[in-house]
């Protein structure tokens, strides 16, 4: 009894464990948000762009589409290169980051490879991943270097993350006007508008045909999954470039935002940028998971604190 009770002591007395764990591995990092599985952040083996998969819910719903990286009947199974959580564009310097899947044709697919890790950190609040990746053209040349920071939250009923990107252009680099970009997520198929889901932006507007290629601040797509009401928010941040961006948001799950599709979204100007050799462009964005509808989520006033931040 009594080597119980200091057993007991002792555990006491040892520190809580962190809320937000980080664990490396060979070809990903692997999240834990209060002892329950979040999503990895997978950058290695064959990849052809980083992204996160699959996203989960503080509940543990999947809210983001398994195909192609898992087979499931019941999904739609269109647009392989649509991973879960990504940034990439389709056209840098007329490479192809966005549709650049290995099965998919085109000689002109840019590919982004991990160069390191460079910050890993557990925390009872939150978890921060540092990594720097280059984007590569077809023949291996770099044209950018991206340094990106990922902020993990520890927070009881939403799962936050925010994205920190920095590109700085090899030479000189245009990222030229298309649709096909930029900060982007594939939803789980029950979230598609055909079933349950409803994308808002931050003017009230609903649905694609009144999203889709429209400028906001930030952009929410909620719907249900097994019967479990969830969503999804997208925060722009006030500093990025050409705020508020544009969003390339589909009624078939895509759930993107896009500084640079200008000409297709409003079918005159030029969105594309050019960054002179030596220079970078930064993007900053929260994503949010909420439990319940939009209505509930406080969303507004949670962006007003988000846009504040430095």
């Amino acid at each position: 009894m009594k080597v119980f009770s200091l057993l007991v002591g002792a555990a006491l007395c040892l520190p809580l464990a962190a809320q937000v764990k980080l664990t490396q591995g060979s070809d990903r990092i692997v999240i834990e948000v209060n002892r329950k599985p979040f999503t990895d952040f997978i950058f290695g083996g064959g990849t052809t762009k980083p992204y996160l998969y699959p996203l989960r819910a503080a509940s543990g719903t999947v809210v983001t589409r398994r195909y192609p990286m898992e087979l499931v009947e019941s999904e739609s199974h269109d647009h392989i290169h649509q991973r879960s959580c990504w940034f990439s564009h389709g056209n840098v310097n007329g490479f192809d980051f966005w549709a650049n899947d290995p099965s998919q044709a085109g000689p002109k697919k840019g590919r982004i490879v991990i160069r390191k890790v460079t910050e890993l950190k557990s925390g009872k609040k939150l978890g921060v991943i540092g990594a720097t990746f280059d984007w590569n053209d077809a023949n291996g040349n770099r044209l950018l270097t991206e340094d990106r920071t990922m902020i993990i939250y520890a927070n009881p009923s939403n799962r936050i993350i925010d994205f920190d990107i920095r590109l700085t252009a090899a030479g000189t680099v245009t990222f030229g006007d298309t649709k096909e970009g930029t900060f982007a997520l594939r939803l789980a198929t029950p979230l598609e508008e055909k079933h349950s889901g409803t994308m808002t932006n931050a003017e009230g507007a609903q649905k694609e045909k009144n999203v889709w290629g429209r400028r906001s601040n930030w952009v929410d797509y909620s719907g249900e999954i097994n019967g479990e009401k969830v969503g999804l928010t997208i925060f722009d941040h006030p500093s990025n470039p050409r705020h508020p961006t544009w969003w390339h948001s589909r009624a078939y799950g895509l759930f993107a935002a896009n500084p640079f599709g200008r000409h297709d979204f409003e079918k005159s100007g030029d969105g594309s940028m050019t960054v002179d050799a030596g220079n970078s462009i930064r993007f900053r964005y929260r994503l949010i998971i909420h439990p319940g509808d939009l209505a509930g989520a406080g969303i507004p006033e949670q962006y007003k604190n988000y846009s504040a931040t430095k």
